[in-house]
């Protein structure tokens, strides 16, 4: 290995915590079969990508031939990876310890294991080094930001990044088709948009100020609610009734945490444990929940969980409703982006 490059590389969210808890990552075409003992170029997996997808278009088979010739012969053990995963909003950072292998069972069978080397809450980085990982394609090199991901790591972890090969970028990534290329625009523009957010709730308020605020939302969607004393409270930061006085149920706990990260059960379990006949429990922060935590909120009908993405949507719907204080730390305008998924028929992939 000559150098040691930066890659970024997506999945979908419905892997879940499969790459995190299993090591690794991975891309799809699993119709395709075992691509490695294919000849180094380009032309070759063009022409087996082909075969396998025949109703696809020309520029989307050379994207996926560029995107699987990358994976299988330009990575190198030793090469870091950026993954920024989309079920908790991590930044995950890696090191490449395997060759391409070929699982066929797998929805995702072309693999190589990863070192993780870290995990961290998107806020922790500028917009823009999440705007460069959030590039459209599958796969990709890191080059703008790439001191800036890096510098979350050990020192050790140092990149000799070359300089970039622009025509070779384009062959292997460029766009695949408009309807690709317009979905990912849109969903690009809500991704930033729910960074812009959380990082403002983050950082332009205490940790007091955030529990006003989540008690302001639940005003705005109809409930009373009041901000308990900031200490002896149990683990209830806000308490809301949909009567004004608050005598009758349901009565509705509120603990709010103002972290990015991932909040485990056992900060759920205390909530829960607050709660009498009538009551509810409800937890809001601004990262993830773990799957335990998950786990009891499936199994507690009296439990809701509202992690960042979901109280972004929250804002989204009732932003019309907020106070000018709150207006002005979010400053929002409403555009319009297209949707897609709308324009196609039914049974259309």
């Amino acid at each position: 290995m000559s150098s040691q490059k930066l890659w970024g590389i997506h999945m979908p969210a419905e892997v879940d915590t499969a790459p995190i808890d299993n090591h690794y990552v991975g891309i799809g075409w699993a119709k395709a079969g075992d691509l490695s003992s294919l000849p180094a170029e380009r032309e070759a997996f063009k022409q087996a990508l082909s075969q396998a997808y025949p109703d696809a278009k020309d520029g989307t088979i050379r994207v996926w031939a560029g995107t699987m010739y990358r994976f299988i012969h330009e990575i190198s053990v030793g090469d870091l990876v950026v993954y920024p995963s989309k079920q908790d909003r991590m930044v995950n950072i890696g090191r490449i310890t395997s060759d391409c292998q070929y699982l066929a069972s797998d929805e995702h069978p072309n693999q190589r294991k990863i070192e993780w080397l870290g995990h961290f809450p998107r806020d922790e980085f500028s917009q823009a080094a999440l705007y460069e990982i959030g590039s459209a394609v599958t796969l990709f090199q890191v080059r703008s930001n790439a001191a800036e991901f890096l510098k979350r790591l050990n020192p050790e972890s140092a990149l000799n990044a070359p300089e970039p090969n622009i025509e070779d970028d384009v062959s292997a990534s460029g766009p695949e088709d408009d309807d690709t290329v317009t979905r990912e625009a849109t969903n690009l523009a809500k991704e930033t948009t729910n960074d812009f957010i959380i990082k403002r709730l983050k950082n332009g308020l205490s940790d007091y100020d955030f529990e006003y605020f989540v008690a302001h939302m639940l005003e705005c969607l109809g409930y009373h609610a009041r901000v308990t004393a900031k200490s002896g409270d149990g683990g209830v930061d806000v308490i809301a009734h949909r009567d004004e006085l608050g005598f009758e149920p349901p009565i509705i706990k509120v603990q709010c945490k103002q972290i990015t990260d991932t909040t485990g059960e056992p900060d759920v379990n205390q909530l829960l444990g607050t709660i009498g006949d009538g009551e509810y429990a409800l937890f809001v922060n601004l990262g993830s929940y773990s799957k335990p935590a998950r786990a009891t909120e499936r199994n507690k009908s009296k439990l809701r969980l509202i992690d960042g993405e979901q109280l972004v949507e929250i804002i989204l719907e009732n932003y019309h409703k907020l106070a000018p204080r709150y207006r002005t730390l979010l400053p929002l305008r409403q555009i319009y982006v297209a949707d897609v998924a709308a324009t196609r028929k039914p049974g259309q992939d």
